[in-house]
């Protein structure tokens, strides 16, 4: 484990250098272990692929104090083990949701059947959010499906959207800009700054996509009032 100061208010506590199942366990381990503690003047955690940024109050808390009272936690005793809890996302594969659904079937030398069935026959796990608020960075892609990004990006991409990029797949919370390989939508709303606690997906959960029809999307689209 490595403490690298951020800034003067923040820390990134680092505990590999490579996307692993085994090092995002301890990172989100420490993170359950921080939060446990309650150190007064630790003000928020962002776990990511192999380190946890602690964000602090200097004036409350010295970085010196900090490190110490980090260095001093056993995340295998204060927090223990915790299942990850799995987020079903229904997902509209393909035409107008999906425009580069062909594409990867094509690629990889599937049918369009075969390419959502293996697309949606893993729990992924959620690394860390970022690049848009609450967008998730997913691991266990079958290798199979992985495609490069596009040449160029596209200007928008709605909501919802379903990428695929190199060996990561992810979902767009919000219409943006993005050169991700496009599969399929969700209806359901990933970031919505008016709900209680905006995001629907943290680090640490896993992922799974539902395939829907184009009626059903329709159905809960109308549910989400969008």
């Amino acid at each position: 484990m490595k403490l690298l100061p951020c800034g003067d208010s923040a820390v990134s506590v680092r505990f590999g250098e490579r996307i692993d199942p085994g090092v995002h366990a301890r990172v989100m381990a420490f993170a359950r272990a921080v939060e446990q503690a309650a150190i007064p003047g630790v003000v928020g955690l962002v776990p990511s692929y192999c380190a946890l940024m602690a964000l602090y109050d200097p004036l409350a808390l010295p970085f010196d104090e900090l490190a110490q009272k980090l260095f001093a936690l056993k995340p295998g005793e204060a927090a223990g083990e915790e299942s990850a809890d799995v987020v079903e996302l229904p997902v509209c594969y393909g035409g107008e949701f999906g425009p580069d659904l062909d594409f990867v079937a094509q690629r990889a030398g599937l049918r369009v059947e075969e390419v959502v069935r293996i697309h949606s026959g893993v729990d992924y796990p959620i690394y860390m959010l970022g690049f848009t608020a609450g967008f998730p960075y997913l691991g266990g892609m079958d290798e199979r499906l992985a495609v490069p990004r596009l040449d160029t990006p596209r200007t928008l991409v709605a909501a919802g959207s379903v990428g695929i990029a190199g060996a990561q797949t992810g979902v767009y919370p919000v219409a943006s800009p993005g050169g991700w390989r496009i599969v399929g939508r969700t209806p359901a709303k990933l970031y919505d700054p008016a709900r209680e606690e905006p995001f629907l997906l943290r680090a640490g959960q896993k992922l799974r996509f539902v395939p829907v029809g184009a009626a059903e999307f329709a159905r809960l689209i109308e549910e989400e009032g969008r």
